[in-house]
């Protein structure tokens, strides 16, 4: 009886050692899993999660065209006027008007008037160069001046924190919230809030008036 116990026993242990020695192999062989390194993350993931709780428009750090944040906290008690642009559209030479404004009101007030234009790729494809690209043929063909960012997605699951604040605090119409093309325009106030949103047909010339009204605004507007 103690035989055929020590026979089963001995056995039962060449089997699990047998099991053991297979299973250990492919244990040892298996490719590890790849390590996710926070520098391997998208900027635009890391930046969504941490404008997530962003309430205001001096909340947000977009990104130059060095891929670096710009802290809008800078333009405080400033008017901005926000522009997402594309080298390629038929609304391209409205460059021309957004610099005609941007100079002549900065002559005339200095650095309280800004404009950031955002490049953009989503609309037909039509802003498909790199940052450096972009920058260069808007100072070879237009004389831009102001801040052109880098690019930049508007609309989508990995729309810029910025756009997507103000696509809320001002729809366009109908109340529709996606930027629906190039060079749509937003102004936002000496009190950071967004006073307007204008489309892709509006010409900048026309956005003087307004622009100048945010302006005229005393000290005691600014944040």
């Amino acid at each position: 009886m103690r035989s055929a116990l020590h026979t089963t026993l001995k056995l039962s242990n060449s089997y699990t050692l047998l099991a053991t020695k297979r299973a250990i192999p492919s244990i040892i062989n298996r490719p590890p899993l790849p390590l996710i390194r926070f520098h391997q993350i998208p900027k635009f993931q890391i930046q969504a999660r941490a404008m997530a709780s962003a309430t205001s428009f001096y909340d947000f750090k977009p990104l130059d065209k060095k891929g670096a944040e710009v802290s809008l906290d800078s333009y405080k008690g400033k008017v901005v006027l926000i522009v997402n642009t594309a080298s390629k559209c038929g609304f391209t030479p409205q460059y021309d008007g957004l610099e005609m404004v941007y100079k002549k009101l900065k002559a005339e007030h200095g650095d309280d008037f800004q404009i950031l234009g955002f490049p953009c790729n989503q609309f037909g494809a039509q802003e498909s160069g790199t940052d450096d690209e972009i920058q260069t043929f808007c100072q070879v063909n237009y004389g831009v001046s102001f801040p052109i960012m880098g690019k930049t997605e508007v609309n989508g699951s990995n729309a810029s924190p910025l756009f997507e604040w103000l696509k809320s605090e001002q729809p366009g119409l109908l109340g529709m919230k996606r930027v629906k093309w190039n060079f749509e325009k937003w102004l936002i106030g000496r009190d950071g809030n967004v006073k307007g949103r204008w489309a892709s047909t509006t010409k900048p010339e026309s956005l003087e008036k307004p622009i100048l009204e945010e302006l005229a605004k005393s000290a005691n507007a600014k944040i």
